[in-house]
């Protein structure tokens, strides 16, 4: 049986015709946007309300905003603080998916051709792969492709 596909975007340094024609030569069918924040002046068209729309007009695609699957304020001030380096953002972060249990969120079902997106420009330092790669060891059917 073939892999399901998830696919990650970050937004930040993508104009959105970059941005929006990934994900559609690419085909994808949702945009779970796991960000905390995703109504901030500082996301331009990456702001929901907008996102909404120009998925849908550009790339006949859904939207879920799951906040459930971002860190917690205090874990992102504290790495963005330079307070604990990604090693241990990644320990507080990973736990925090745990006791969450996020795998009881979502099916791998509705992540087959979705996208997690944040802000972050590249996956390495970003909680978007250690989200698909949680959901990819829980689910063990889901192969990841960073965008």
């Amino acid at each position: 049986m073939p892999k399901k596909k998830l696919f990650t975007i970050g937004f930040t340094k993508k104009n959105a015709q970059t941005f929006f024609s990934k994900l559609r030569n690419i085909g994808v069918i949702k945009l779970i946007d796991i960000r905390l924040n995703n109504v901030s002046q500082l996301a331009g068209f990456a702001k929901r309300d907008d996102l909404i729309f120009f998925l849908n007009e550009l790339c006949n695609c859904d939207y879920r905003h799951m906040p459930n699957l971002a860190p917690t304020k205090e874990i992102l001030d504290a790495y963005k603080k330079k307070q604990i380096g990604w090693d241990e953002y990644v320990k507080r972060f990973s736990k925090l998916m745990k006791e969450r249990k996020i795998e009881n969120k979502i099916t791998s079902e509705e992540l087959n051709n979705a996208c997690l997106l944040c802000s972050e420009p590249t996956p390495e330092h970003c909680h978007r792969r250690l989200v698909a790669e949680y959901l990819r060891d829980k689910f063990g059917d889901i192969e990841i492709r960073h965008l």
